[in-house]
Parts: C-alpha cells; structure tokens; sequence
C-alpha cells in the first residue's frame, strides 16, 4: 500500500513539471516554460536547405515586466516585434543544436545577417567555435549590463553594445527574418502572455 501511494504521490508531482515545459514539436526539443522572471514566449526550429536539414531549436524568453509593460497587449501586432528587436528589457534566445556545425559555419552565418553593424560584431563572432549535437548557445540583452552570451556552458565577456543587441534579435524577429515561420513561432505564446 505505502508502495502504491508513493507512485501516486511521484505521478502528481511529475505531471505539473511536464506541464512547465514547452516542447518544440519538430525537433521534440523542449523548453522551460519559465527562467526566473522571465517566461517563454515561443520555440522554433532553424532548418536548412530543401531537405529541411534540422539545425537548431530556439527558444525565446522575455521579462515578465516587459510582458505587463511594453509588450502588453501587442500580440499579433508589428508593434511587438518592434519591441522584442529594439526594447530595452531582459530577454534571450536559447539555441539547442541539433546537428554538429563549424566554428566557419557558426560565424559566417551570423556575418551574413550582421552584415553593417560594425560596433563589437568582430568580438562577438569570435565567442564561436565548433559547435557539437546537443550543445547549447544563450545570447540574452540584459539592461546595464549589456549582452551577454553563452556558448556551450562558457559565458562569454558582456559587450555593452545595444546596436548590436538589436542586430542580433533581429535575427529571428526582424522585418526579413533567417526564417518566417520562426519568427511567428517565437511569439506563438503571446495570446496567453501578453493579454
């Protein structure tokens, strides 16, 4: 008896934890739906080439005060995306790789959509090295203290660069994103978030 309700009791407190993630449903990646004061606003799946090689899944989080200031109210609008590129709140990607990919591939990649930014962009490339299945990137603006980037565990010198910051978001939810289905991912949980 003490046996089963254990299992019960393990069952109860198990299931909350699932519903705390959100699974990205591509990939089967899944994210925490809170960090902190920060909350999930939406996952999405980078991919290449017709064959739809998967590459990295991504996750974006924003500040809970943002949620009920700037960004309260906006879902489904320009305006948000405008906000979530430019705004001056914390707020981060996560980037699982999905697939092993070079320091080259890494770098031109972002070169690519940085093209003009000038600032710390040179520096900020250089955090990027070969990049294995499984390993993990957290690329996060954070107010007074600037950007902030992880890579593979390593945390990186924060560049106190918004310019770049905004560069670097705009990525994903700018006017011509790497991608148009992940931008509209990112935001996918707004309705709920940002009533």
């Amino acid at each position: 008896m003490n046996g089963l309700i254990a299992v019960v009791l393990a069952f109860s407190v198990a299931v909350p934890a699932l519903a705390q993630e959100v699974t990205e449903p591509k990939s089967g990646q899944r994210f925490a739906a809170r960090d902190g004061d920060l909350s999930l606003l939406g996952v999405g799946l980078r991919t290449r080439t017709i064959a739809r090689v998967k590459i990295y899944a991504i996750g974006l989080y924003v500040a809970d005060s943002a949620l009920e200031g700037p960004l309260k109210g906006k879902a489904g609008t320009p305006e948000l995306y405008r906000e979530l590129v430019n705004g001056d709140f914390r707020k981060k990607v996560v980037m699982r790789f999905l697939r092993d990919v070079s320091r080259e591939q890494v770098r031109d990649a972002f070169r690519e959509r940085l093209k003009g930014t000038g600032g710390d962009t040179d520096t900020w490339l250089s955090y990027f090295s070969n990049t294995r299945s499984g390993q993990e990137y957290v690329i996060a603006w954070t107010p007074g203290v600037g950007l902030e980037t992880k890579v593979a565990g390593v945390e990186k010198p924060p560049l106190n660069d918004k310019a770049l910051a905004s560069a670097i978001f705009d990525i994903w939810l700018g006017a011509k994103p790497i991608q148009d289905d992940i931008k509209k991912d990112l935001v996918a949980r707004g309705g709920a978030l940002l009533r």
